[in-house]
């Protein structure tokens, strides 16, 4: 699945899932530009990708950020061709949680991360699409708490309704869109040890939950390169038939009843 001459924004892309994923697609011959918002990370980034990407820090909540990450794509590389947005986050510390404990600080803050930041990239790389007249792909993060709870270890009502609607508006754009050979997916994970993901990774108890909840590979928490074959195919042109879809990767998650 060669992804030469394919220039590739990634929102989210210095840490976790998106930086394995920057290094899984320049391998298959992709340009990248990434951004995060840690100046460290970045650093780290920028060390790994070894000059075959640009890494910028920004905030994918501003609404410049991914204009500007599209634009200094196409100054360095040419026409963009994809966009992968990562980027989002629990609300957890603001006030997420179950919903008789949200707070509107916690409700807002979520979307803010997790669906505000991801409209405002998908908008700037659907009006670089339109402009360039040549078709794209954009291929959005999103969860399997979207559409498949678990209320024990993971109540964050904030971030499920989050996730779930990023599933429908990555469906309403890409029903829009798909008349200007613009592709629009969804992948949708399990847990997997991101810095997100840290309360989960050092807690006893959820990972004794997880061991049944994602069964596949012994019981595990995922692995951000548990993700990269999804990611590479679903912004190659081996998926120029896919749009609309909703990719879950998740180690068992939805089919397993996970044992407490």
């Amino acid at each position: 699945m060669s992804l030469i001459q394919k220039n590739i924004v990634i929102i989210g892309g210095t840490t976790g899932m998106g930086l394995s994923a920057a290094l899984s697609l320049t391998h298959q011959g992709a340009k990248v530009v990434v951004i995060g918002r840690n100046i460290d990370t970045c650093q780290i980034a920028e060390e790994k990708l070894a000059g075959k990407g640009i890494v910028l820090s920004a905030d994918a909540t501003l609404e410049e950020s991914a204009k500007e990450a599209i634009e200094a794509c196409e100054m360095k590389w040419g026409p963009l061709s994809g966009l992968y947005h990562v980027a989002g986050g629990s609300g957890r510390r603001f006030g997420d949680g179950p919903l008789d404990e949200l707070t509107l600080e916690g409700w807002q803050t979520t979307f803010d991360l997790n669906l505000t930041a991801l409209m405002l990239s998908n908008q700037a790389a659907i009006r670089t699409f339109l402009r360039h007249g040549q078709g794209g792909v954009i291929l959005n993060m999103g969860s399997v708490l979207g559409f498949s709870p678990s209320p024990i270890f993971f109540a964050t009502h904030a971030y499920a309704a989050a996730k779930s609607a990023v599933i429908g508006f990555s469906k309403s754009i890409a029903a829009y869109y798909a008349k200007d050979n613009i592709r629009v997916n969804v992948l949708a994970p399990g847990l997997v040890e991101t810095p997100m993901a840290q309360r989960a990774a050092k807690d006893d108890q959820i990972q004794r939950f997880i061991k049944t909840k994602q069964p596949l590979g012994g019981g595990r928490i995922g692995r951000p390169e548990d993700l990269d074959g999804a990611v590479v195919y679903l912004l190659s042109d081996q998926s120029a038939f896919v749009t609309g879809q909703v990719l879950t990767v998740d180690g068992g998650w939805c089919i397993s009843e996970g044992q407490h």
